[in-house]
């Protein structure tokens, strides 16, 4: 099993920022992809950010330039640096771990954390 703590939501001003963390623990094996997904309410949910153990990236066209995510293998711990926040990434923000290659394994989630950018 895979436990998945978020950590870091809450609710800015646009033009504002917010670091999310995520931790794994369990059975965690060296290759693999973790990464951030969010929802709303009547929409599905979608990739944000995502970050293999190899270091490949991959961002949502619609945050580049403003959001990074990076990992610290040692801690098993990725995290999601925010900024320039808009109102439209208010969301549900939701830490993901897959084992690769990933058509062999299940997805694991996070509880989720809330983001609201609003004024």
């Amino acid at each position: 099993q895979v436990q998945l703590m978020e950590s870091g939501g809450g609710l800015v001003q646009p033009g504002g920022s917010l670091r999310l963390s995520c931790a794994a623990s369990g059975s965690i094996f060296s290759g693999n992809v973790m990464g951030w997904y969010r929802q709303v309410p009547g929409k599905e949910r979608e990739l944000v950010a995502a970050m293999t153990s190899a270091g490949g990236l991959t961002y949502s066209d619609s945050v580049k330039g403003r959001f990074t995510i990076s990992r610290d293998s040692a801690k098993n711990t990725v995290y999601l640096q925010m900024n320039s926040l808009k109102p439209e990434d208010t969301a549900v923000y939701y830490c993901h771990y897959r084992r690769v290659p990933a058509y062999l394994y299940q997805n694991h989630w996070g509880q989720g954390t809330q983001v609201t950018v609003s004024s």
